[in-house]
């Protein structure tokens, strides 16, 4: 079968079995009794509202995955690198099903998170050298070095979907695009595993989304968020295995929301004196919720494009080399501290309450009458 059908296949395959399958796992949810309880440092207030989406997305995903291996030629290096995603991602899934439903601390879904990379560097993804972009001088990292810089890498990715999480449609939407980006970066470099995975997972999230998009029928829940971030880290880092140490800023670039959003989290909290592990309401999704008046829409969307620009940026970077890179790389995070400061993204300061979603759930049940 031509590359173009298989790839089309996969796609199509993908996001049909998740489309489909939502429904189904929603009504699996709220007969289990995996429902979302809104409590103060949460912005859903709406009761019995099904989780475990992710098991839709992870369904889709899975099977998408299994149609590309059946559909497309011989491949060397793709069953091994899908192998780390299935296994990986299934624990993951795993653990997240459990918070969904009996709720667990930090702990437990770290330790996990953890076997997870242990996986994925058994099977061979891992960051275990880096390339001068210059004099193409390879530096190669000790054995422990690479385990701390893989593990670490998976862990933050991995947690950042999961604290962005917190909007109709967020994380779905934001990580379909993210994952689109990716797969057109490892498209592009003729990275066959990161292609098979990228259109599998960008095709169940995608199918997802209608779902779960404002407002929401369906929480993707920890079971999904875990799951995609986790997809996410190993996409970046299987496309990476090939990249400079420059180049290395791709992936870097396009999951910059959910990463800026989770360093700002960590920074807000350390000059706060607070533990880095305590939640509050001031993500970049509370921000804007605020901004807009509690309507999800127009700050999901606000994300969506902040996302894209990133993601742009992040496939023009692939066509730079040496000092152009460095300059280009410097003017976009000079625009980026602009942004986060005109947003008040960057402030410590807690502001006043934010609004209920009341406002947009009322105006979403008068358009469905």
């Amino acid at each position: 079968m031509s590359e173009g059908l298989w790839a089309l296949a996969t796609f199509v395959a993908a996001m049909a079995v998740a489309g489909l399958a939502t429904p189904l796992v929603a009504r699996l949810a709220l007969a289990l009794d995996v429902v979302d309880r809104p409590n103060e440092r949460k912005v859903s207030r709406r009761g019995r509202m099904p989780l475990l989406g992710g098991l839709s997305v992870a369904l889709g995903f899975f099977v998408g995955v299994a149609a590309a291996l059946q559909l497309m030629p011989p491949t060397p290096g793709v069953s091994s690198s899908i192998e780390a995603l299935l296994v990986g991602g299934l624990l993951v899934l795993a653990i997240g099903a459990v918070d969904d439903r009996w709720g667990l601390g930090a702990w437990p879904k770290l330790t996990v998170q953890v076997a997870a990379a242990a996986v994925a560097i058994h099977h061979g993804t891992q960051i275990d050298h880096v390339t001068n972009s210059f004099s193409g001088e390879v530096v190669q990292f000790p054995q422990w070095l690479t385990y701390a810089v893989t593990t670490i890498w998976i862990v933050i990715v991995t947690n950042s979907i999961n604290l962005i999480d917190g909007l109709d449609g967020l994380c779905t939407g934001i990580s379909a695009i993210i994952a689109i980006t990716l797969t057109v970066v490892a498209f592009q470099a003729g990275h066959a595993p990161v292609v098979v995975a990228g259109l599998a997972l960008s095709g169940a999230l995608l199918g997802f989304l209608p779902w779960n998009f404002p407002p929401a029928r369906i929480f993707v829940g920890d079971t999904g968020a875990l799951f995609i971030g986790y997809c996410l880290a190993i996409l970046a880092l299987e496309g990476y295995q090939r990249a400079t140490l420059i180049t290395f800023l791709v992936p870097l670039l396009a999951l910059a929301v959910p990463l800026l959003d989770t360093g700002l989290s960590i920074l807000r909290r350390i000059r706060a004196g607070k533990g880095v592990m305590q939640a509050d309401r001031m993500h970049m999704h509370h921000r804007l919720l605020r901004e807009y008046h509690g309507d999800h829409r127009p700050a999901v969307l606000s994300l969506y494009g902040l996302t894209a620009c990133f993601c742009l940026i992040a496939v023009s970077f692939t066509r730079l080399e040496g000092i152009a890179s460095l300059l280009f790389l410097g003017v976009v995070a000079l625009l980026t501290l602009r942004i986060l400061r005109n947003l008040g993204f960057a402030s410590i300061e807690e502001p006043g309450p934010a609004p209920t979603e009341t406002a947009a759930i009322t105006h979403d049940e008068k358009e469905n009458r």
